[in-house]
Protein backbone atom coordinates (compact mmCIF):
# COMPACT_ATOMS: atom_id res chain seq x y z
CA UNK A 1 0.00 0.00 0.00
CA UNK A 2 1.34 3.50 -0.82
CA UNK A 3 1.65 5.58 1.94
CA UNK A 4 2.01 9.25 -0.35
CA UNK A 5 -0.37 11.92 0.21
CA UNK A 6 -1.67 14.17 -1.75
CA UNK A 7 0.02 17.53 -2.64
CA UNK A 8 -2.33 20.59 -1.95
CA UNK A 9 -2.61 23.67 -3.68
CA UNK A 10 -2.62 27.06 -1.36
CA UNK A 11 -6.26 28.57 -2.00
CA UNK A 12 -6.29 32.14 -3.17
CA UNK A 13 -6.62 34.71 -1.10
CA UNK A 14 -7.08 37.40 -3.62
CA UNK A 15 -10.60 38.42 -1.95
CA UNK A 16 -12.20 40.52 0.55
CA UNK A 17 -15.08 39.08 2.34
CA UNK A 18 -16.22 34.99 3.43
CA UNK A 19 -19.46 33.76 4.65
CA UNK A 20 -18.82 30.93 6.85
CA UNK A 21 -21.85 28.35 6.85
CA UNK A 22 -22.27 25.39 8.84
CA UNK A 23 -24.58 23.54 10.19
CA UNK A 24 -24.01 23.49 14.34
CA UNK A 25 -21.60 25.73 16.73
CA UNK A 26 -18.23 23.83 16.58
CA UNK A 27 -18.07 22.65 13.21
CA UNK A 28 -15.91 25.72 12.08
CA UNK A 29 -13.42 24.66 15.39
CA UNK A 30 -12.71 21.71 14.66
CA UNK A 31 -9.61 22.38 11.88
CA UNK A 32 -11.19 25.99 10.08
CA UNK A 33 -11.14 28.85 12.74
CA UNK A 34 -7.41 28.59 12.86
CA UNK A 35 -7.95 29.51 8.83
CA UNK A 36 -10.17 32.18 9.64
CA UNK A 37 -7.98 33.78 12.26
CA UNK A 38 -5.04 34.13 9.27
CA UNK A 39 -8.03 35.53 7.29
CA UNK A 40 -9.38 37.96 9.44
CA UNK A 41 -5.82 38.92 10.34
CA UNK A 42 -5.23 39.66 7.00
CA UNK A 43 -7.78 42.46 7.22
CA UNK A 44 -10.34 40.15 5.46
CA UNK A 45 -14.06 40.56 6.64
CA UNK A 46 -15.40 36.88 7.68
CA UNK A 47 -19.39 36.16 8.96
CA UNK A 48 -20.53 33.24 10.61
CA UNK A 49 -23.85 31.95 10.18
CA UNK A 50 -24.80 28.76 12.19
CA UNK A 51 -28.18 27.06 10.83
CA UNK A 52 -28.47 25.48 14.29
CA UNK A 53 -27.48 26.70 17.34
CA UNK A 54 -26.59 22.76 18.40
CA UNK A 55 -29.26 22.70 21.01
CA UNK A 56 -29.62 18.89 20.98
CA UNK A 57 -25.51 18.44 21.61
CA UNK A 58 -25.75 17.83 24.84
CA UNK A 59 -27.25 14.81 26.08
CA UNK A 60 -27.24 16.26 29.94
CA UNK A 61 -28.76 19.42 29.27
CA UNK A 62 -32.03 20.34 27.99
CA UNK A 63 -32.34 22.27 24.80
CA UNK A 64 -33.87 25.21 25.97
CA UNK A 65 -30.32 25.72 28.03
CA UNK A 66 -28.38 24.02 25.78
CA UNK A 67 -29.51 26.72 22.58
CA UNK A 68 -28.26 29.51 25.21
CA UNK A 69 -25.19 28.16 25.92
CA UNK A 70 -24.37 27.07 22.92
CA UNK A 71 -24.77 30.44 21.07
CA UNK A 72 -22.72 31.97 23.83
CA UNK A 73 -20.16 29.70 23.30
CA UNK A 74 -19.89 30.56 19.51
CA UNK A 75 -19.99 33.88 20.00
CA UNK A 76 -16.72 33.76 22.18
CA UNK A 77 -15.23 30.92 19.66
CA UNK A 78 -15.73 33.75 16.60
CA UNK A 79 -14.41 36.32 18.67
CA UNK A 80 -10.99 34.63 19.54
CA UNK A 81 -10.61 34.54 15.74
CA UNK A 82 -11.69 38.09 15.02
CA UNK A 83 -15.31 37.35 13.30
CA UNK A 84 -17.49 39.47 15.39
CA UNK A 85 -20.95 38.78 13.35
CA UNK A 86 -22.31 35.18 14.00
CA UNK A 87 -25.99 34.99 13.05
CA UNK A 88 -28.27 32.00 13.73
CA UNK A 89 -30.62 30.77 11.53
CA UNK A 90 -32.63 28.93 14.54
CA UNK A 91 -33.17 25.60 12.20
CA UNK A 92 -33.73 22.94 14.52
CA UNK A 93 -30.76 20.62 15.74
CA UNK A 94 -30.36 17.05 14.29
CA UNK A 95 -32.97 16.98 11.80
CA UNK A 96 -32.18 20.01 9.15
CA UNK A 97 -33.50 19.10 5.79
CA UNK A 98 -32.19 19.43 2.57
CA UNK A 99 -34.59 20.65 -0.13
CA UNK A 100 -36.16 24.53 -1.49
CA UNK A 101 -36.87 25.63 2.00
CA UNK A 102 -33.17 26.12 3.35
CA UNK A 103 -31.73 26.88 -0.20
CA UNK A 104 -34.17 30.00 0.19
CA UNK A 105 -33.48 30.79 3.92
CA UNK A 106 -29.32 30.56 2.63
CA UNK A 107 -30.17 32.78 -0.73
CA UNK A 108 -31.28 35.10 1.28
CA UNK A 109 -28.24 35.44 3.63
CA UNK A 110 -25.94 35.18 0.90
CA UNK A 111 -27.81 37.82 -0.46
CA UNK A 112 -27.58 40.17 2.89
CA UNK A 113 -23.32 39.72 3.07
CA UNK A 114 -22.60 39.42 -0.90
CA UNK A 115 -19.61 37.09 0.07
CA UNK A 116 -16.99 36.21 -2.80
CA UNK A 117 -16.25 33.06 -1.01
CA UNK A 118 -18.63 30.73 1.27
CA UNK A 119 -16.72 28.66 3.12
CA UNK A 120 -18.95 25.23 5.02
CA UNK A 121 -18.04 22.23 5.96
CA UNK A 122 -17.66 18.66 4.63
CA UNK A 123 -20.84 17.23 3.24
CA UNK A 124 -19.44 13.79 2.05
CA UNK A 125 -21.05 10.88 3.37
CA UNK A 126 -17.91 10.01 5.76
CA UNK A 127 -15.13 11.92 7.10
CA UNK A 128 -12.70 9.57 5.15
CA UNK A 129 -13.02 5.72 5.66
CA UNK A 130 -15.68 4.79 7.54
CA UNK A 131 -16.54 7.25 9.91
CA UNK A 132 -20.20 8.41 8.96
CA UNK A 133 -20.74 12.09 8.37
CA UNK A 134 -23.32 13.37 10.08
CA UNK A 135 -27.09 14.35 8.13
CA UNK A 136 -27.39 17.91 9.40
CA UNK A 137 -23.77 18.46 8.01
CA UNK A 138 -24.69 16.60 4.48
CA UNK A 139 -27.69 18.75 4.32
CA UNK A 140 -26.17 22.49 4.88
CA UNK A 141 -23.19 21.83 2.83
CA UNK A 142 -25.24 20.22 -0.11
CA UNK A 143 -27.55 23.51 0.17
CA UNK A 144 -24.92 25.78 0.58
CA UNK A 145 -23.67 25.27 -2.82
CA UNK A 146 -27.21 25.49 -4.66
CA UNK A 147 -27.37 28.70 -3.01
CA UNK A 148 -24.40 30.31 -4.07
CA UNK A 149 -25.95 29.80 -7.54
CA UNK A 150 -29.42 30.47 -6.58
CA UNK A 151 -28.49 33.99 -4.92
CA UNK A 152 -27.57 35.19 -8.32
CA UNK A 153 -30.21 34.52 -10.42
CA UNK A 154 -33.16 37.44 -9.78
CA UNK A 155 -35.60 34.82 -10.78
CA UNK A 156 -35.17 32.50 -8.01
CA UNK A 157 -36.66 33.64 -4.85
CA UNK A 158 -37.48 36.62 -6.12
CA UNK A 159 -40.07 37.65 -3.21
CA UNK A 160 -36.75 38.22 -1.56
CA UNK A 161 -35.89 40.75 -3.57
CA UNK A 162 -36.64 44.33 -2.68
CA UNK A 163 -34.59 48.14 -3.20
CA UNK A 164 -32.24 46.71 -0.29
CA UNK A 165 -31.63 43.41 -1.39
CA UNK A 166 -30.67 42.61 -4.55
CA UNK A 167 -29.32 39.46 -6.43
CA UNK A 168 -25.59 38.51 -5.48
CA UNK A 169 -23.64 36.37 -8.17
CA UNK A 170 -20.22 37.37 -7.11
CA UNK A 171 -19.68 33.84 -5.38
CA UNK A 172 -16.75 32.69 -6.80
CA UNK A 173 -16.48 29.67 -4.66
CA UNK A 174 -17.33 27.32 -2.06
CA UNK A 175 -14.83 26.07 0.07
CA UNK A 176 -15.61 22.74 1.98
CA UNK A 177 -13.28 22.54 5.22
CA UNK A 178 -12.34 19.02 6.20
CA UNK A 179 -13.44 16.92 3.48
CA UNK A 180 -11.66 13.57 2.70
CA UNK A 181 -11.57 15.25 -1.36
CA UNK A 182 -9.92 18.56 -0.21
CA UNK A 183 -6.83 19.21 -2.87
CA UNK A 184 -6.63 22.61 -1.63
CA UNK A 185 -4.97 24.01 1.88
CA UNK A 186 -4.21 27.36 3.65
CA UNK A 187 -1.19 27.69 5.79
CA UNK A 188 -2.23 27.96 9.15
CA UNK A 189 1.24 28.04 11.38
CA UNK A 190 0.92 31.54 12.62
CA UNK A 191 -2.71 30.92 13.77
CA UNK A 192 -2.54 27.43 14.85
CA UNK A 193 -2.70 28.30 18.72
CA UNK A 194 -5.63 30.81 18.03
CA UNK A 195 -7.60 27.83 16.27
CA UNK A 196 -7.04 25.82 19.44
CA UNK A 197 -8.30 28.63 21.96
CA UNK A 198 -11.43 29.06 19.84
CA UNK A 199 -12.77 25.40 19.79
CA UNK A 200 -11.61 25.64 23.56
CA UNK A 201 -13.89 27.95 23.91
CA UNK A 202 -16.55 25.23 23.21
CA UNK A 203 -16.25 24.27 26.61
CA UNK A 204 -19.85 23.15 27.71
CA UNK A 205 -20.04 20.71 24.56
CA UNK A 206 -16.51 19.13 24.55
CA UNK A 207 -17.56 18.37 28.13
CA UNK A 208 -20.52 17.11 27.19
CA UNK A 209 -19.34 14.86 24.72
CA UNK A 210 -17.59 12.53 27.81
CA UNK A 211 -14.65 12.07 25.77
CA UNK A 212 -12.27 10.91 28.38
CA UNK A 213 -8.74 12.62 28.43
CA UNK A 214 -10.07 14.11 24.65
CA UNK A 215 -7.13 17.17 24.30
CA UNK A 216 -8.30 19.86 21.37
CA UNK A 217 -4.63 20.56 20.79
CA UNK A 218 -3.63 17.19 20.39
CA UNK A 219 -6.50 16.34 17.84
CA UNK A 220 -6.44 19.82 15.81
CA UNK A 221 -2.01 19.32 15.95
CA UNK A 222 -2.73 15.72 14.16
CA UNK A 223 -4.85 16.94 11.26
CA UNK A 224 -3.03 20.22 10.82
CA UNK A 225 0.57 18.56 10.59
CA UNK A 226 -0.62 15.86 8.70
CA UNK A 227 -1.63 18.41 5.68
CA UNK A 228 0.57 20.70 6.41
CA UNK A 229 2.96 18.62 5.30
CA UNK A 230 1.56 17.95 1.96
CA UNK A 231 1.60 21.86 1.50
CA UNK A 232 5.18 22.45 2.57
CA UNK A 233 4.09 24.14 6.34
CA UNK A 234 4.01 22.95 9.70
CA UNK A 235 0.29 23.41 10.52
CA UNK A 236 -2.51 23.55 7.49
CA UNK A 237 -6.29 23.17 7.38
CA UNK A 238 -7.45 21.39 4.03
CA UNK A 239 -10.14 22.41 1.79
CA UNK A 240 -11.78 21.17 -1.20
CA UNK A 241 -12.96 23.57 -3.80
CA UNK A 242 -16.17 23.87 -5.73
CA UNK A 243 -16.04 26.56 -8.20
CA UNK A 244 -18.77 28.56 -9.11
CA UNK A 245 -17.20 29.60 -12.10
CA UNK A 246 -17.98 28.79 -15.82
CA UNK A 247 -15.24 25.85 -16.87
CA UNK A 248 -14.20 26.17 -12.75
Amino acid sequence: MSDERPTFEPLPEDWDRALCVVAHPDDLEFGAAAAVARWTGQGKGVVYCMVTSGEAGIDGMHPDECRTVREAEQVESARVVGVSTVEFLGQPDGIVEYGVALRRLLAEVIRRHRPEVVITGNFRDTWGGSGLNQADHIAVGRAVLDAARDAGNRWIFPEQLSSSLEPWGGVRAVWAAGSPESRHAVDTTETFDRGVESLEAHRAYIDGLGWENWDPREFLEGMARQTGQSLGSAFAAPFEVYSLGWGG
